[in-house]
C-alpha cells in the first residue's frame, strides 16, 4: 500500500514537470587556421579577440599591454600581429600604475556603440576603456561588492572576458565560481549575475575564457568544455551549442599543455564565422614543438543554412 501510494506521488509530481529540452548542438570544423607571428619575435598568449565593423580582427597579449591588429599576407597559412597606435599604450596607462599590483594582465576585449574599445585586466579586476576622440584611457569606477562573494583570492582566476550588447557590459568572472556578471553601461552599476554551462558538462566549475556579442546575443566560450554557447542573456538561457572538441585534438594543431582544459581563450563572431584564437602560454604543438605561435582558427558556423 505505502509503496502504491509513494508511486502514486511521484506520478503526479512529474506532470508539467518535464525536462527542458537540451539546446541544438554543433560540432565546429576550422576552414582556414593560421599561426600568429609574433611581434619581435617573442612570446605571444593571445587573450580575446574583437571582430570591429570594418571586418578586421583586434587580440590582445595577456603578458602586456596595447592592443594588436590581426594581417593576412596573401597566399600565407601566418597571420601578422601588429601593434594598434597610441591605444592602451604604457604612457596612457601610467596614471593607474601607483594601484597595480604585479605585471598588467590585460584579457576580453570590447567595443561600443561610441567606438570606445575596453579591456579587462585580471590582477587587478579592473576595466579600462579608450577613446579613440581623446586618446585617453580611464579607469571605470565600478563597485562590485554585489558579487564579490564569487571572487576568489587567486589573481589569475579573475575577469577574462567582455563584451557590450543592449546598453550593458558583460564580464566573465573566469573560475573557482565561474560567473557572467551584467553592469549597466550608463550608469556602472552591477545588475544581476548569471552562470550558464554546456548540457553534458560534469564539471564542478565553469570556466569562461571569452565573451563575444553579436546579433542580439551573447556569445560565451567555454575552455573546460571546450565549447561555445550562444546565450539569450535576458532570459539567462542556452540558444546553441558549439563543441570545438575534436577540431582543437588535430595531430596538426593540437599543444604540448600542462593543462586539461582547451587552450581557447579568444572569441569573435559574425554572421558566418566562428572565430577561435589560443593562448598556449609558452608551448609548442605536438607537431612543431619549437614553435610557440598561437594559432587563429576561422569556423563556419554549422547554424547557419542558406
Amino acid at each position: 500500500m505505502l509503496a502504491a501510494c509513494l508511486q502514486a506521488v511521484c506520478a503526479a509530481c512529474s506532470v508539467g514537470a518535464e525536462r527542458p529540452a537540451d539546446p541544438p548542438r554543433h560540432t565546429l570544423e576550422a576552414v582556414e587556421c593560421w599561426q600568429l607571428n609574433l611581434p619581435d619575435g617573442g612570446r605571444f598568449d593571445a587573450s580575446g579577440l574583437l571582430l570591429l565593423p570594418d571586418g578586421a580582427l583586434l587580440t590582445v597579449n595577456d603578458r602586456a599591454t596595447g592592443l594588436f591588429r590581426l594581417e593576412f599576407p596573401g597566399g600565407s597559412n601566418r597571420v601578422n600581429a601588429v601593434a594598434v597606435p597610441d591605444c592602451f599604450t604604457a604612457a596612457q596607462l601610467a596614471p593607474f600604475a601607483g594601484g597595480k599590483r604585479g605585471r598588467w594582465d590585460c584579457e576580453g576585449i570590447a567595443r561600443d556603440d561610441q567606438g570606445r574599445l575596453y579591456l579587462c585586466e585580471e590582477g587587478n579586476r579592473w576595466i579600462i576603456r579608450w577613446n579613440p576622440k581623446t586618446r585617453i584611457v580611464e579607469r571605470l569606477e565600478i563597485d562590485w561588492s554585489p558579487v564579490e562573494r564569487f571572487f576568489d583570492s587567486d589573481p589569475n582566476a579573475s575577469f577574462e572576458g567582455i563584451a557590450i550588447g543592449g546598453g550593458k557590459l558583460y564580464v566573465a568572472n573566469e573560475r573557482q565560481r565561474g560567473q557572467i556578471i551584467v553592469v549597466d553601461l550608463a550608469t556602472l552599476k552591477v545588475e544581476r549575475h548569471f552562470q550558464v554551462s554546456y548540457s553534458t558538462s560534469r564539471a564542478r566549475d565553469t570556466h569562461y575564457s571569452d565573451l563575444s556579442w553579436h546579433g542580439g546575443a551573447l556569445w560565451v566560450l567555454l575552455r573546460e568544455s571546450s565549447a561555445v554557447l550562444k546565450v539569450d542573456p535576458v532570459v539567462e538561457k542556452v540558444l546553441a551549442e558549439f563543441t570545438f572538441h575534436e577540431m582543437e585534438r588535430r595531430k596538426d594543431v593540437i599543444y604540448n599543455s600542462r593543462y586539461p582544459t582547451s587552450t581557447m581563450e579568444g572569441l569573435a563572431v559574425d554572421d558566418e564565422f566562428i572565430w577561435l584564437i589560443t593562448d598556449n602560454n609558452g608551448e609548442g604543438r605536438w607537431i612543431a614543438p619549437d614553435d610557440k605561435r598561437p594559432t587563429l582558427f576561422k569556423c563556419k558556423r554549422p547554424d547557419r543554412t542558406k
